[in-house]
């Protein structure tokens, strides 16, 4: 034994102080063979391991981490404890130390006798006292190869650490560049990321520290040693990359980036990374999305979630499939249908609609998607219908069924192809029309709706099917008193009837017509307005209109002969009914002759007949007022050759008492029905009627003896006393003028009409100024301007802006085909606003409320954005505004509300200085006695928000005290937008 030890002091003496490395060897051998342990090697080094010289003490760390290398195995967890505690006190040492310290740590690392808690604190001591990237290529592979040990065999420690171990990797990365290194860093970054190490905050940094070499473009020298490939490099590389879903933010903008390189070989590798990053992705995809839309609070997260679930979906159904490939597709929607499916069927159904949102994102997506899906979920629903008892259950079931119709439609390449549902179509009808037999409300509207969407699927609804549907909604139309349910059959029953138009002529018609034509009941009238209703509703087919309109014509003829007791207010549903019918049928011939040879002729007649009876029903003013636009919107879809006949047959009648065209012909001779005839006014108000049939025409069909009958009109909008006979008589004369071609005609006529019009004007009597301006309104605007400083006028000429400015309902307007001007109302506010400014600051006090509502008026027909450009041309000063918004005429205050809103929505600065008096006025007109002048305030306090912070924060408290009152206002649209208000405050 004692020789042994002199050998082993030789040994070491030789090594350290000879500088003969190969006893380091001879050293090794000897505690292989026993001479020797680890330890007494250990004892020996003693001296040299403390000697003032750093050199000395790193020569004898080197013998000792030599000799371990050699024999690490033999080691016990004793002697490893030790070593490990000895290397970590050295790695504080001299940096020439460093090296054979970390050779013998990696040595160690091999042991598999570590001790519990052994390889956390060597890295603790890695990290904390080593900048691996100031070493030597040698040491840092060292530092590299010990991590790599260390997962292998103790990773459930390692991953103790948490997210310091990612950490301290990282820095011992940072700014690697031998290829040798690079391809052992990326090992360890493979095994982060793959065997689930926790990233914690540090993703994006392993991120940077890793994709910073992507791509690769090593090319190692032709007669590398090290073997080294790019390949390997690459591979590695696209493994870390795309080994995680965290990484999947950073990636996809760095290969966009690189995509647009010049480097045909990076385009190569991001194009190829891409592909493997999106098929790793494919199963963590649907769980990311799922999580947005189950968890999120925002319908633009959720839409946008649902908006990238069916564009991946789209996206896979376009993928290729062979045979000896997985279908993508499939595997996707398997997926999506594990995590979504089983919440279809919970017995509360609390998350049903966010699970059937993103099935049915996906369904919409292709064709084949919606077949994998319906065939998975359809049978599921049906049977959870029909096994539950609570209606409001079944009425989620059953809108969560339409959903997935209507979200097959839209995938649909044609309207010709089989619909997905055809396996379900007989479950799916007893669904409904079990529905549609329940008492609940929402649960009936529900089934309408899915009723709807059954019909509009190829294939979905049988013959028979659609007679039993045209049963049920003929049922409800008679006896549902509910508003929504019976809106909802009405709709119901129109998108049915223009599909199935036969089954509604031989059931739905016959029936409604005996029920209109039952004698009065108390409780009769609110059946006959839905049958009304539903006869408009399903006339968009030619055939039915046949049949249909004969029957709303009956009501206006009981009511004329007073045999069933038609009110008036069911005179008038009736006539919107035949407007709807002239709106929404097709624009055939056969349709066009039914309006003009019996329509409008029944509608004259009738009108007339009541017109010389005098006290009648149909001589209301909401009647003929009811009848105008049938004719209007009739007339103005005519072909041509029939619009010229209405056109002289209107204009014979009006002018000359010519009935000959008049059905029930039994009317007297010189019939004058422009001439009022003393007091009487009901023949000369059927002038409106006039104004429907030839002021909707056609621009191309010539009105005959249009001279005569425009001196005619001109005459009674002068003469009759009556409101409606003289303002009629003005548009229809307006609306001709405007049809005609500019010439010396048109002038002529509107010379004539202006000299008039200012003769009238100074008139002492009251009625006949009015009239006057009346005719002026709709004939010439320039005097306009002038009666605003008139004592009677005023007001009506500031109002008479907004007709100026707006299109006329029955008669100026394009769907009348009259000429209206592109940019109108720009050119008209540019050309005369500064004229109406310049009035405002010359009227005296009591005055200036007319300019202003003038201004707001025009001001509020402007575009939104048009409107922000113009505002500093209006007087909008302190003391102008809170005279429009302090002014006691309500429409004054209303119109100025109403222009400064959108204004006030992007405010400029003309406005942020003059908050304090815009704060002070709006909060008072919160009390108004006026509905809409609250709201509108309110409105508009709620748009001062958003003004800049340093601007209102001084207002908040005064804001928020101020609206407590409209809290508790008595009309709830005003509460609504005060909390509104309140809340953005």
């Amino acid at each position: 034994m004692a020789a042994d030890s002199i050998l082993l002091l030789s040994l070491v003496e030789e090594f350290v102080s000879g500088l003969q490395d190969s006893k380091a060897k001879d050293t090794a051998t000897g505690v292989k063979d026993g001479k020797f342990t680890v330890l007494q090697l250990v004892e020996a080094l003693g001296q040299s391991l403390t000697s003032s010289q750093s050199h000395t003490r790193a020569r004898g760390v080197q013998l000792l981490s030599e000799v371990l290398q050699e024999c690490y195995g033999s080691l016990t967890e004793t002697e490893v404890e030790v070593l490990i505690a000895f290397y970590e006190n050295r790695l504080k040492d001299h940096y020439v130390i460093t090296p054979p310290v970390l050779q013998g740590l990696g040595a160690l690392t091999k042991c598999t006798v570590l001790p519990p808690g052994s390889a956390v604190s060597m890295l603790r001591s890695l990290f904390q006292d080593v900048h691996v990237q100031s070493l030597m290529l040698t040491e840092r592979a060292c530092v590299y190869k010990m991590l790599i040990n260390l997962m292998a065999t103790r990773e459930a420690e390692l991953k103790g650490l948490g997210a310091d171990f990612v950490f301290g990797f990282v820095q011992s990365m940072d700014g690697e560049r031998d290829p040798r290194n690079l391809l052992l860093a990326f090992q360890i970054a493979k095994n982060i990321v793959l065997r689930g190490y926790d990233l914690g905050k540090f993703a994006e940094e392993l991120f940077e520290v890793t994709s910073c070499y992507f791509p690769i473009d090593f090319s190692p020298p032709p007669s590398d040693p090290h073997g080294i490939t790019k390949e390997e490099l690459i591979q590695m590389l696209r493994d870390v990359l795309t080994g995680t879903p965290r990484f999947a933010e950073f990636l996809l903008p760095l290969i966009i980036e690189k995509l647009d390189s010049d480097v045909p070989s990076s385009k190569l590798d991001s194009l190829q990374t891409l592909v493997r990053n999106l098929y790793y992705f494919l199963n963590c995809l649907p769980i990311v999305v799922s999580l947005q839309v189950f968890q999120t609070a925002s319908e633009k997260i959720e839409s946008a979630g649902l908006a990238a679930l069916t564009a991946l979906t789209s996206c896979l159904s376009r993928s290729v499939l062979s045979s000896d490939s997985e279908d993508s597709l499939s595997t996707f929607l398997d997926l999506v249908l594990k995590d979504c499916k089983h919440h279809l069927s919970e017995p509360d159904l609390k998350l049903v609609w966010p699970s059937a949102k993103l099935l049915q994102a996906a369904c919409s997506a292709s064709d084949r998607a919606s077949h994998i899906i319906t065939a998975a979920v359809m049978p599921s629903l049906i049977e959870q219908y029909n096994s539950r008892a609570q209606c409001s259950h079944r009425r989620t079931l059953l809108e969560v069924v339409q959903r997935f119709i209507l979200s097959v439609k839209t995938c649909r390449s044609s309207d010709n192809e089989e619909s997905v549902f055809l396996a379900f179509r007989p479950s799916l009808c007893s669904m409904v029309f079990s529905a549609l037999t329940e008492t609940n409300a929402s649960l009936q509207i529900t089934a309408n709706s899915v009723l709807t969407s059954l019909a509009q699927q190829r294939g979905l609804l049988l013959d028979s099917d659609i007679e039993l549907a045209v049963d049920h909604l003929t049922r409800l139309v008679l006896t549902e008193d509910d508003a929504e349910v019976s809106l909802a059959v009405v709709e119901c029953a129109g998108a049915l009837a223009a599909l199935h138009p036969a089954a509604f002529i031989t059931k739905l018609i016959p029936r409604l017509k005996t029920e209109i034509a039952v004698s009065e009941r108390r409780s009769h009238h609110a059946v006959r307005q839905r049958c009304l209703s539903a006869l408009a509703a399903v006339s968009t087919q030619p055939s039915v209109v046949q049949e249909s309109t004969p029957v709303l014509l009956e009501v206006l003829s009981s009511a004329h002969t007073g045999g069933v007791g038609f009110s008036v207010e069911e005179v008038v549903l009736a006539c919107r009914s035949l407007q709807r019918i002239a709106v929404q049928v097709q624009d055939t011939e056969e349709t066009g002759r039914c309006f003009h040879d019996i329509i409008i002729p029944r509608l004259l007649s009738l009108a007339l007949q009541a017109a010389l009876q005098g006290e009648h029903p149909l001589v209301e003013e909401a009647v003929l007022s009811a009848m105008v636009p049938v004719i209007s919107t009739s007339c103005s879809r005519l072909q041509p050759t029939l619009a010229g006949q209405t056109a002289s047959r209107a204009v014979s009648l009006f002018l000359h008492g010519d009935v000959s065209f008049l059905p029930d012909n039994s009317f007297p001779s010189h019939i004058q029905l422009l001439k009022q005839r003393g007091d009487s006014w009901s023949q000369s108000q059927m002038v409106c009627l006039l104004m429907g049939c030839v002021c909707s025409l056609p621009r191309s069909v010539e009105v005959p003896q249009i001279e005569e009958l425009l001196s005619e009109l001109e005459e009674m909008s002068c003469a009759c006393s009556h409101p409606l006979s003289y303002t009629s008589a003005a548009k229809c004369f307006a609306g001709l003028v405007n049809k005609r071609p500019q010439g010396q005609f048109v002038s002529l006529h509107a010379t004539s009409s202006v000299k008039r019009v200012c003769r009238e004007l100074d008139s002492a009597s009251a009625s006949v100024r009015t009239q006057a301006f009346t005719l002026m309104i709709w004939v010439s605007f320039q005097y306009l301007f002038s009666l605003l400083d008139d004592a009677d006028l005023g007001p009506m000429a500031a109002d008479g802006f907004t007709l100026l400015m707006s299109d006329s309902a029955d008669i100026l307007n394009r769907g009348c085909h009259a000429d209206v001007r592109i940019m109108y109302r720009q050119r008209f506010f540019s050309e005369n606003s500064d004229k109406l400014v310049q009035g405002f600051n010359a009227a005296p006090q009591e005055k200036k409320p007319n300019y202003l509502k003038a201004l707001s008026n025009i001001v509020n027909t402007l575009p939104k954005q048009v409107q922000v450009t113009e505002l500093g041309r209006l007087p909008l000063n302190p003391k102008t505004l809170k005279m429009a918004l302090s002014c006691p005429d309500q429409g004054v205050q209303l119109s100025t509300l109403s222009c400064l809103q959108p204004v006030i929505m992007d405010p400029p600065p003309v406005l942020v200085q003059q908050l304090e008096a815009l704060v002070s006025r709006l909060l008072a007109l919160t009390s108004s006695p006026a509905m809409n002048v609250r709201i509108t305030s309110l409105r508009c306090i709620h748009a001062v928000s958003r003004f800049p912070e340093h601007e209102v924060l001084p207002f908040r408290a005064r804001v928020l005290r101020a609206l407590a009152r409209p809290l508790d206002d008595k009309k709830r649209l005003v509460r609504s937008e005060a909390v509104k208000a309140r809340g953005q405050w």
